[in-house]
C-alpha cells in the first residue's frame, strides 16, 4: 500500500527536485519511484507509481496538489452541465505516460517481480472531484447523490466507463495484477453502496475480470461493505485493520482471496508488538483461499523503513515456514 513514497528517502531526494506531478508525468523517474521499495526491502511485488486523481485532467477537471493541503480541484463539478463537459478518454490521450511507465518498469524487473497497476474507484475519484479536495463528511459529494441522482449516475458511468478503459490499457501495457481503489466508499451505508455505487463498480470488474490478470478490490473503513463488495466483483477483496480478518474471511467465504489487515501506525509501534499483530494476522488468515499480506491503507509519510523491511522479512520467514 503505497510502497513507493513519502516515507523513503530516496524518494523524498527526488520530491527536493520534482513535484509529485512531475514524477508521475516522468516515466524514466515513475520507474525509478516504482523499483525503490522492491530494491530496498525486496517486497513481493512491484506497484506503480502514479496517483489516482490522474485522470480527471484530460476528462477536463484540472487539479494539483498545494503544499500541506493534498489535491485541489480547480473547478469542482457540482452540477449537471459540468457533468455533462467531463469527457469520457481514452487512456492513450492524456495518460500515456502511466502506460509508457508501466512498459518501462517490466523491462526494469527481473522476470520474476510482477507490477501492480491501480486506478481510483468512481465514488472516490468523484468525492475529490465534487469536494473540491479532501473532504472529512463528503457531505456535497452524498448531495448529489440523493438530491440528483441522474447526474450522479451520469457521472458515476463517465468515470467507470473511463477507469475501466484505463486499467484495460495499464493490463495491456505489461500489468500482471491491476487494484481498484475506493478509499473513502466506507462512508456510505450498505444500502446507498447497493443503489449508488455497486452497479458501476460491477460493471468496471466484471469486465476486468474476463481478463484473466487478477484483480484487487480495495476500500477502508469497509467492514459492512464487504458482501456488497464481493458482489461488485474482485478475485481479491482489500481488509482493513477494522475487521479482524477471520471474520472477514467468514463474511465472504473461501472462494475470493483477501489482502491487508495491518493497521498502517503498527509499523510505528515497538517490535514485539508489531511481531505479534502480524503474527496474528497469519493466524487469522489461514482460512484464507489466498491471502496477500499487506497494510490496511497506505503506508504513513513519518514510518520507518526498517520497520518495512522488519515486516516484509518476518512475513517470508514466516510463510516459508509454513
Amino acid at each position: 500500500m503505497r510502497q513507493a513514497g513519502r516515507y523513503m528517502p530516496e524518494y523524498r531526494a527526488l520530491r527536493a527536485k520534482y513535484t509529485l506531478l512531475e514524477l508521475c508525468k516522468n516515466p524514466e523517474l515513475a520507474t525509478q519511484v516504482t523499483l525503490q521499495p522492491v530494491n530496498a526491502h525486496r517486497v513481493d511485488a512491484a506497484i506503480l507509481f502514479a496517483d489516482i486523481l490522474l485522470p480527471l485532467e484530460p476528462m477536463g477537471a484540472p487539479f494539483e496538489f498545494a503544499k500541506g493541503e493534498g489535491p485541489v480541484i480547480h473547478h469542482p463539478v457540482r452540477d449537471r452541465a459540468a457533468v455533462d463537459a467531463l469527457r469520457v478518454i481514452e487512456p492513450e490521450d492524456g495518460l500515456g505516460y502511466v502506460l509508457d511507465a508501466i512498459k518501462m518498469i517490466r523491462r526494469e524487473l527481473d522476470g520474476k517481480t510482477p507490477l501492480i497497476g491501480f486506478a481510483g474507484a468512481p465514488f472516490t475519484l468523484a468525492s475529490y472531484l465534487i469536494e473540491g479536495g479532501k473532504s472529512s463528511n463528503y457531505a456535497l459529494t452524498k448531495r448529489m447523490m440523493y438530491n440528483d441522482p441522474d447526474t450522479w449516475h451520469l457521472l458515476m458511468s463517465k468515470f467507470s466507463e473511463v477507469v475501466r478503459r484505463y486499467l484495460r490499457a495499464q493490463i495491456i501495457a505489461g500489468a500482471n495484477a491491476v487494484q481498484l481503489f475506493d478509499s473513502w466508499v466506507g462512508s456510505l451505508s450498505p444500502t446507498d453502496y447497493e443503489e449508488f455505487i455497486l452497479p458501476h463498480v460491477q460493471r468496471i470488474l466484471s469486465d476486468l475480470e474476463q481478463t484473466g490478470v487478477p484483480v484487487i478490490h480495495f476500500g477502508t473503513d469497509t467492514a459492512t461493505l464487504l458482501p456488497l463488495q464481493k458482489r461488485a466483483g474482485g478475485t481479491v477483496l482489500g481488509v482493513d485493520w477494522r475487521t479482524p480478518m477471520d471474520q472477514a474471511i467468514a463474511l465472504l467465504g473461501t472462494d475470493v482471496a483477501v489482502q491487508g489487515n495491518l493497521d498502517p501506525l503498527l509499523l510505528s509501534a515497538p517490535r514485539e508488538l508489531l511481531t505479534r499483530r502480524v503474527d496474528d494476522i497469519l493466524r487469522r488468515a489461514k482460512g484464507a483461499s489466498g491471502y496477500i499480506f499487506n497494510l490496511g491503507h497506505g503506508i504513513l509519510p513519518e514510518t520507518d523503513p526498517d520497520a518495512v523491511k522488519f515486516v516484509v522479512d518476518l512475513v517470508h520467514e514466516r510463510t516459508k515456514r509454513a
